[in-house]
């Protein structure tokens, strides 16, 4: 096995001789171009896919065309809904998109399912990374459901303000990775540039008051 393999998924090296064969001999490293859609929502999967480099934005589109961001696949990580679609042999339910070039191994889906069977090791890391993803999209749910708009968005803010305390982001941006319209998150940045905690900008957001936007947390 690779160094750069080897390092992004140390506990492949507990695989056996024969998984770790047949995972060398099957899986195929794959350099994928920023903006690429690797699946859509109803496509069949083929694959295993596994980030050494970049990263990969899983989201949900409804019909009226508004999106939400459910997670992000990057280096070290597989995607758990690649992970549901091969065990239940269902279609995609969301859409794939490289945020970024992205360095992928790339595990064709009777492999994936050849090692599930036969490795202990293998199942581990699948289901142990399957897992971790049920929990953070739980907590999703739970935020877009009960959680209110002003203490996640001065929350998303804070969290992804550069060292200048800038944010490059539109605020159609941010409505999809908080899971809500546009309309709304305007109105709530209105409000924070209303009390000095932002400054808005054409395309980026100046933070002003740190402590402010924490005090709704």
């Amino acid at each position: 096995m690779n160094n750069e393999i080897a390092t992004c998924f140390p506990q492949f090296a507990q695989l056996d001789a024969e998984s770790s064969r047949t995972l060398e001999s099957s899986a195929r490293v794959m350099a994928i171009p920023s903006g690429t859609v690797l699946f859509q929502d109803g496509a069949e999967c083929s694959s295993y896919v596994l980030v050494l480099e970049g990263s990969i934005r899983v989201q949900k589109v409804s019909e009226n065309g508004r999106e939400i961001v459910l997670y992000r696949v990057e280096s070290g990580q597989s995607c758990v809904l690649t992970t549901n679609c091969l065990i239940a042999r269902e279609d995609y339910a969301a859409e794939g998109i490289a945020e970024s070039e992205v360095k992928a191994l790339i595990l064709p889906a009777a492999t994936f399912r050849t090692l599930l069977g036969r490795s202990e090791a293998f199942r581990d890391f699948v289901f142990s990374a399957y897992a971790s993803r049920i929990a953070d999209l739980l907590m999703l749910i739970e935020e877009v459901a009960f959680g209110r708009i002003d203490v996640r968005l001065a929350g998303w803010l804070r969290q992804h303000a550069d060292p200048q305390a800038e944010i490059r982001a539109t605020h159609q941006d941010i409505a999809v990775e908080l899971g809500t319209a546009r309309e709304v998150i305007s109105r709530q940045l209105k409000e924070f540039e209303r009390r000095g905690w932002v400054m808005l900008h054409r395309g980026r957001i100046q933070l002003k008051d740190r402590d402010g936007l924490g005090s709704l947390s």
